[in-house]
């Protein structure tokens, strides 16, 4: 049956710190990123010739997933929740989150602790909440807050082989993403 479980568990050290560095965009599409095909899944590589808008994060943005099970109707999903800070309203990023806002991208989440998560792989990340805000005193948010979710079958992803300085060193050839970082800010 596959539904039995496979692995136990043993109490990790004390080693792993919260947070995220970074997140790349991709818009969306149909095309298959390559997996490990294990039951233990892993991205290996993104669909050829991707392009990923890089965009670094300080601060309080946070990303949470919940699993969504009904016995009565024989259901399991995952809500992936993506919550995102960005510092300093500028024209050209008012414009990118507006673009957001109309598709529903894909989105790599980099964590503190070096991992790699895929939001939204198969039916994309849509805006579901967001502010442009000036703030009121000279301590406040001038920028956005803005919210991302995905539904799910299956959790998010591990990108195989990420590490702290580069979610993408284990892909070669045309399954590595183009990166585009650049100023919106």
């Amino acid at each position: 049956m596959a539904c039995n479980l496979s692995l136990g568990r043993t109490e990790p050290c004390k080693e792993s710190v919260g947070g995220l560095t970074g997140v790349y965009f991709m818009n969306y599409t149909t095309a298959s990123f390559s997996t490990t095909g294990d039951p233990n899944y892993q991205i290996t590589a993104y669909p050829s010739s991707s392009t990923v808008y890089y965009y670094d994060l300080k601060g309080n943005s946070s990303y949470t997933e919940t699993v969504n099970s009904s016995r009565d109707n024989g259901t399991t999903f995952f809500s992936q929740e993506l919550t995102l800070n960005l510092k300093k309203l500028t024209n050209e990023m008012t414009t990118q989150l507006k673009l957001m806002a109309y598709g529903r991208p894909i989105i790599a989440v980099t964590t503190l602790a070096g991992d790699t998560l895929i939001v939204g792989r198969t039916q994309g990340a849509d805006v579901t909440a967001g502010t442009i805000q000036t703030g009121a005193a000279l301590g406040d948010l001038y920028g956005y807050s803005v919210t991302f979710t995905g539904l799910e079958q299956l959790p998010a992803a591990f990108i195989s082989g990420s590490t702290f300085g580069n979610p993408f060193t284990a892909m070669t050839g045309n399954g590595r993403p183009i990166i585009v970082s650049g100023s919106a800010a």
